[in-house]
């Protein structure tokens, strides 16, 4: 039996969930179903709506609300699982202003005054003082195409629910390359005493380093799994059994010297694995306090549109808008860069 608007909805919701928290089960009318036989569920929904030309034109509203409510659905909180850590994420209204309030350690207030980095979606960057604590960020267009051949559709090589994994993802890589960039662009404005470029890691350097953020708090170290793997004590006396074990069974400490250590998701530019997003050779030493360094913003919701070819062929247009800002506190932030790790992941650059 086909399932009417308010359940399909109710679906696309449930499957934004679902997709979130795979071991749990949830509620769908009276039903109560696994991740995966929601998951199955919405792919099977969104495929029938499109299965032919004739279905899709009859449906491609109904379509596009559940792609759209699925992607509004799931991208922040999604993002919240996966960067929350070192990320505050915040919802807004279409064409509402988004103000990051910002709590200061009387130490910097005292101290130094602060400075923000803004990035817009196309990558632009400006650095100014705060007033009053605050700090706006813009937001900007980040979204994608399909082409879709009337054939396609004819034969079910197409399918809604590959178009919406796809988007999805995308949008997803996309907001964490722009967290790349916006971490980066902050290093520029350090203090010179803050930051070091070594070759390799120094163990007495990182632990200057470290005093020096911890003046303004006890310091959290950010950071990929490259880097934390390096940060090792130099003599081998001074490792302990638990030590050991740490390293063997993980790779990398959790914690350096009793400051916790946040390893940042690594991935790469595109399916060649060639460049990482994330460039490795990067280590964040930031204060702790009640403001996370990187704030993300969504503006409205997802939208989707189409667009008829002359040749009958599709096209179809999604997109989210999304701001994404760091705040660094001048004097307190510090930055190891160990430029033996590379962030391009060819073979002859290891």
């Amino acid at each position: 039996m086909a399932l009417d608007k308010k359940s399909l909805i109710e679906l696309a919701r449930a499957n934004a969930k679902a997709s979130l928290n795979p071991k749990n089960t949830f509620s769908v009318g009276n039903e109560k179903l696994s991740a995966d036989a929601i998951s199955a569920t919405f792919a099977q929904e969104l495929n029938k709506l499109g299965a032919t030309p004739s279905l899709f034109r009859e449906n491609q509203n109904m379509i596009f609300d559940l792609i759209e409510t699925g992607l509004t659905e799931v991208l922040p909180p999604r993002v919240i699982q996966q960067y929350g850590q070192f990320a505050d994420v915040q919802n807004i209204g279409f064409g509402d202003r988004a103000v990051m309030k910002l709590r200061v350690s009387d130490a910097s207030k005292q101290r130094a005054k602060g400075f923000v980095t803004k990035v817009a979606a196309a990558g632009r960057y400006e650095t100014f003082k705060l007033d009053g604590y605050e700090m706006t960020i813009p937001t900007g267009i980040i979204g994608g195409a399909a082409r879709v051949e009337w054939e396609e559709l004819l034969t079910g090589r197409f399918q809604m629910s590959d178009y919406y994994s796809l988007v999805l993802e995308g949008i997803d890589e996309a907001i964490y390359k722009e967290i790349a960039l916006a971490l980066q662009a902050t290093v520029a404005g350090l203090n010179p005493i803050n930051k070091t470029v070594q070759t390799k890691f120094d163990e007495k350097i990182m632990d200057h380093l470290l005093q020096t953020a911890d003046v303004y708090g006890q310091s959290t170290i950010y950071c990929t799994f490259e880097f934390a793997a390096t940060m090792l004590p130099t003599n081998s006396w001074q490792y302990s059994d638990n030590m050991k074990e740490t390293i063997w069974q993980n790779g990398a400490f959790t914690t350096y010297k009793g400051h916790q250590v946040i390893i940042l998701p690594q991935s790469f530019e595109d399916i060649s694995n060639k460049m990482k997003v994330i460039d490795p050779s990067y280590a964040y030493i930031i204060p702790n306090g009640s403001t996370k360094p990187v704030h993300i913003i969504f503006e409205g919701t997802a939208q989707v549109k189409q667009f008829e070819n002359r040749d009958w062929s599709s096209e179809i247009h999604t997109y989210q808008r999304v701001g994404v800002g760091t705040y660094m506190v001048n004097p307190g932030i510090c930055v190891y860069q160990n430029t033996s790790l590379k962030k391009s992941n060819k073979w002859e650059d290891m």
